[in-house]
């Protein structure tokens, strides 16, 4: 071969292998660049949930739904096993993928989960269809891509192969769900493991967190007509934020509810002050935190006689937000004139800590819940069109009031119209 051919064979042999491995690089790095825009990674089986987003950006993925583990379910002491739990939850904001939080805060043995469903797509974790959770701990799943429809039902389905013991749960969901086997299905209104389903949406400004009691949580509403507060915001936002409703019947700022004789939490919970962190600060796409507490520590056994104590506490929470670059709004203490642990002294502590709210010291806004319900005639009562009959919990037409209460604006910090 004369040495010119030769040497133009070497160079087309150099560039052809350089040009080659150009383009597996480049092919390399988009694979990986759509599996990261898509999944985001597996979640590990043991890690916490992701911290919230700034309020600033606009995260992939926003919490559509969530319901705070409450209590290990009394009576359910081995679990479900061979028994498939389906959890029926409502969305607020839509998305085009899922990912599902299960708990098993409560547990005092490994949970096993081997079958997963969202609307009955197949979920997996960390690419498998089973998972094993530990003990106090929680897992995220890997995405699904399944279509989620805001403002709508969403079935979640889980099957546990073997007594698991003791089971994480929120009661008084105010939503049907079921226990299915071989011989029947028996429905239930209590959420089983499940604590949060977000949703992939580029769109969304984020989550608008909410932490409650019985108030937020819908206490007095219909079942399934989706009628708590919670779900009036969502509807006037036109569901374009996810709304996570923390709300738990029962829950206090400050303390803790008391164990019972078998060692287990009560109805009620962690206080908002030590589930700050887990139920608000880690909520996917978390922009603004609405705080709706302070009834509890002010009429339940002990009860706060120094209103400093509860607005101290409420400040101590917008300061962890802030932190988080989140904005806080703060709700007033509605009337409870007619229940039972009502007397003149308590109502003069509620009134003090909704005069120091109403100042601007203490939340970047507030919604005035309390001059939303209250009888104009007698204010330390609730309307009676309001009232579900125990004179504290509100019927569909009181929570509706609550959720026309709130400014638009004020929840994310822009000026806005109201949806309708």
């Amino acid at each position: 071969m004369p040495r010119r051919q030769g040497y133009a064979l070497l160079i087309a042999l150099v560039a052809g292998t350089a040009a080659l491995a150009a383009v597996i690089a480049f092919g390399t790095s988009l694979i990986a660049d759509r599996r990261q825009a898509t999944f985001n990674g597996p979640a590990s089986q043991t890690a916490a949930r992701n911290p919230a987003a700034p309020a600033n950006t606009t995260g992939t993925w926003v919490a559509t739904w969530t319901g705070a583990p409450v209590s290990a379910e009394p009576n359910a002491g081995q679990g479900y096993p061979g028994r498939t739990i389906r959890n029926i939850v409502h969305t607020s904001v839509g998305g085009d993928a899922a990912r599902i939080t299960l708990s098993n805060l409560f547990g005092a043995a490994p949970l096993v989960i081997d079958q997963a469903t969202v609307n009955t797509r197949q979920v997996t974790f960390g690419g498998l269809p089973a998972v094993t959770v530990a003990a106090g701990r929680q897992v995220v799943s890997d995405p699904v891509l399944v279509p989620v429809a805001p403002d709508a039902d969403l079935e979640v389905t889980l099957r546990t192969p073997y007594a698991s013991g003791p089971v994480t749960q929120h009661p008084n969901t105010h939503q049907t769900s079921y226990l299915a086997d071989d011989e029947g299905t028996w429905s239930t209104t209590r959420w089983r493991y499940l604590t949060a389903v977000d949703v992939r949406n580029e769109t969304s400004p984020g989550a608008i967190v909410v932490i409650g009691d019985s108030l937020t949580a819908g206490s007095g509403s219909t079942t399934d007509a989706d009628s708590r507060w919670t779900d009036v915001l969502s509807d006037r936002l036109r569901h374009a934020y996810g709304v996570a409703n923390q709300g738990i019947a029962g829950n206090r700022l400050l303390r803790d509810s008391p164990l019972t004789k078998s060692g287990v939490k009560n109805l009620g919970g962690l206080s908002g002050a030590h589930r700050f962190e887990r139920d608000v600060l880690s909520v996917a796409g978390a922009k603004t935190v609405i705080i709706a507490l302070g009834i509890n520590d002010v009429q339940q056994y002990p009860q706060e006689t120094d209103p400093r104590r509860i607005t101290t506490g409420l400040r101590a929470l917008t300061e962890r937000a802030h932190a988080r670059g989140l904005r806080v709004v703060g709700a007033t203490l509605t009337p409870f004139r007619g229940y039972a642990t009502w007397t003149p002294e308590r109502d003069s502590v509620r009134l003090a800590v909704n005069e120091e709210i109403r100042s601007g010291r203490i939340f970047d806004a507030f919604i005035d819940f309390d001059r939303a319900v209250r009888d104009r005639y007698a204010p330390n009562r609730i309307l009676p069109e309001y009232d579900s009959g125990d004179r504290l919990h509100f019927n569909d037409a009181g929570y509706r009031a609550l959720g026309h209460a709130i400014d638009l604006g004020a929840v994310d910090g822009t000026p806005k119209a109201d949806a309708f």
